[in-house]
């Protein structure tokens, strides 16, 4: 079967398809019509669609397929993730994935903006799908290197809107600039909803937003090599941190290709 130039995309009207890897080249097609008609169901017009399928040649990875997705709307984007056995079990996972995120984009944001969860079916991740995240690849330690490091302003907005950009974006979490006091903060998931973390204790303003909870500790303060040492060391997916420097809040976090990201604000 033909396989595709690595990394080289297929681009039929404003849907693009990146392939990564050794796979067949009908799973292009398979990815367009499996994930373009959800744009249909918005109700707004779909910009430019970018699905990108990597294949991980290593056995010990159970689910070694990556797709991910960007839909680019008028003022926002919606991004998913999945993993899958083979390109096809990818996307139809992805388009399961996308399917629960675009549920939530036709919510009128504005309608439950600054609003308690209730905990009501869709309320927030309530009634997904699981998650299936790709596994991290399993690479030796010596041979982890910094190969991402996105530098960027982080908008200024409060935490339940940070947990719903979080969402949109099917990210583990996500770095903002917390209206509430102007510190550098990071928002992730736990087990029972999401933590805040500020980059400066600030228990005088403590958030009464549920199910969001407030972790008083503030960001330890590292250099990227110290951070570096906490993250090998952890079994955490990231590490937020307080730049010596900058003194601006940082993360440095697992990457699917065994190496490592670093996020940083701009000044």
């Amino acid at each position: 079967m033909t396989r595709p130039t690595w990394d080289q995309p297929t681009i039929v009207d404003d849907f693009e398809v990146v392939l990564r890897g050794d796979l067949p080249a009908d799973v292009a097609e398979y990815a367009r019509s499996q994930i373009a008609p959800e744009g249909d169901h918005i109700g707004e017009p779909v910009f430019h669609t970018r699905v990108k399928l990597t294949h991980q040649a290593n056995p010990a990875i159970e689910r070694p397929v990556r797709a991910q997705v960007n839909l680019h709307l008028k003022d926002r984007m919606v991004r998913a993730q999945a993993a899958g056995l083979n390109g096809y079990e990818a996307i139809d996972r992805l388009r399961e994935r996308l399917r629960a995120r675009l549920a939530r984009y036709a919510r009128h944001w504005e309608a439950i903006r600054g609003a308690r969860p209730t905990g009501e079916p869709h309320e927030w991740r309530h009634g997904e799908p699981p998650i299936q995240r790709p596994p991290f690849y399993p690479r030796p330690m010596e041979e982890r290197q910094i190969i991402r490091h996105k530098t960027f302003a982080p908008r200024r907005i409060r935490p339940d809107e940070a947990a719903y950009e979080m969402e949109q974006l099917d990210y583990d979490f996500h770095l903002f600039t917390d209206e509430l006091t102007a510190l550098d903060a990071v928002i992730y998931r736990t087990d029972s909803g999401y933590e805040l973390q500020r980059v400066t204790s600030r228990p005088e303003t403590a958030i009464d937003i549920a199910p969001i909870r407030l972790n008083a500790q503030p960001a330890p303060r590292l250099s990227v090599e110290q951070a570096r040492e906490r993250l090998e060391l952890s079994a955490a997916p990231f590490v937020f941190f307080e730049d010596p420097d900058s003194r601006r809040g940082s993360v440095l976090y697992h990457r699917y290709d065994g190496h490592y990201g670093l996020i940083t604000p701009s000044e």
